[in-house]
C-alpha cells in the first residue's frame, strides 16, 4: 500500500511552472528517489509533500494525511531534512536533540540515535565545531527524533567529500532497516544507483521516468547525444552495500544551477530530458 501518493500535482512561482502535472506513489518501505539537475522541480515537489507549500493543482496524501489539512499530524508521522538548515553556532549536539525531542509524543531515544549516526563522541561538541559531515548526520538525526513513519531526505550529500557521502549513504541504508521508508531527492545517479529501489526522473517540472535506477539509467544513455559512461565506473567500493545485498539483488560495476556534466563532489548528474 502507498504511504505517499502525489497526483497531478502543480505549482507555479510568478507565471514559471515549476511543477507540471507531476504525479508517483512509494511504496511502504522503500527507498524511492526523486532525481533530476538543480531546477528540476524536486525540492519543490517534496516541500509540497511536506506541507510546507500549497500546491496549485492535484492532490498529495501523505499516510493518509493531507499534509495542509492535516499539518499538524503530519509532522508528528513525518521527518524532514531540509536542503539547508542552520542551527545555533554554540548548542551541542545532546543539547539540540533534547530540545527537538520534546516537540514529539513518542520521540527516539536521543542517545540511541547518536549511537545509530556515529555522534555519540561529539555529544558535547558545539554544532559550530562539526565537520560538514557531522553537521549532516545531525540533521538525519532532528529528521528522525519524532520517530516518523516516513523521513524526506532533500540533496543529503552536497557539498561533502567522496568518503563523507559514502559513510552517509551508510547511514541512510541503516534508517531504512530501522522500518523507515526514504524518499531521497537528489541529483548524482551514483547516489541513487547505491540506495533507491526506485527513482522518479524530474526536468523541466515534469516526471520523465519512473523506474528502478539501472532502468532509468539505460534510458537516459539512449537519450544522450553521445555514449555515456557506466555510473561510478572505475570506482572501487561502490558496488552495492550490505543492505541491498542482503536482499539478494545482484551487484553491478559500480553501483544547484546546471554545472554540466559531473556534480560538485564528483558524483554523475542524471541526463536531462531530451
Amino acid at each position: 500500500m502507498p504511504v505517499i501518493e502525489v497526483r497531478h500535482l502543480r505549482k507555479h512561482y510568478r507565471g514559471k511552472q515549476a511543477v507540471d502535472d507531476v504525479s508517483f506513489t512509494v511504496e511502504q518501505g522503500e527507498i524511492f528517489g526523486i532525481l533530476g539537475p538543480n531546477g528540476a522541480g524536486k525540492t519543490t515537489t517534496v516541500e509540497c509533500i511536506e506541507g510546507l507549500r500549497v500546491p496549485d493543482g492535484g492532490t498529495v496524501s501523505v499516510l493518509g494525511l493531507d499534509p495542509q489539512r492535516d499539518v499538524r499530524e503530519l509532522r508528528q508521522r513525518l521527518g524532514v531534512q531540509l536542503q539547508e538548515s542552520r542551527l545555533p553556532e554554540r548548542l551541542r549536539v545532546g543539547e539540540v536533540l533534547g530540545l527537538f525531542a520534546a516537540m514529539y509524543r513518542t520521540p527516539a531515544d536521543p542517545e540511541r540515535l547518536l549511537d545509530l549516526l556515529g555522534l555519540t563522541e561529539q555529544r558535547d561538541t558545539a554544532y559550530r565545531r562539526l565537520s560538514g559531515g557531522q553537521q549532516q548526520r545531525v540533521s538525519i538525526a532532528l529528521a528522525l527524533i519524532g520517530s516518523p513513519e516516513v523521513v524526506v531526505l532533500d540533496e543529503l550529500t552536497t557539498g561533502l567529500d567522496p568518503q563523507a557521502r559514502r559513510d552517509t549513504w551508510d547511514l541512510v541504508e541503516a534508517v531504512r532497516a530501522e522500518g523507515v521508508t526514504v524518499v531521497l531527492v537528489t541529483h548524482f545517479m551514483e547516489e541513487a544507483e547505491r540506495l533507491c529501489d526506485r527513482i522518479a526522473v524530474i526536468g523541466s517540472g515534469r516526471v520523465v521516468a519512473i523506474d528502478t535506477p539501472a532502468g532509468a539509467g539505460r534510458a537516459g544513455r539512449r537519450r544522450a547525444p553521445h555514449p555515456v559512461p557506466a555510473v561510478g565506473a572505475g570506482r572501487p567500493g561502490l558496488a552495492q552495500g550490505p543492505a541491498r545485498r542482503a536482499r539478494g539483488r545482484t551487484a553491478r560495476h559500480a553501483p544547484g544551477g546546471d554545472r554540466g556534466p559531473r556534480g560538485a563532489a564528483g558524483g554523475d548528474v542524471v541526463p536531462g530530458p531530451r
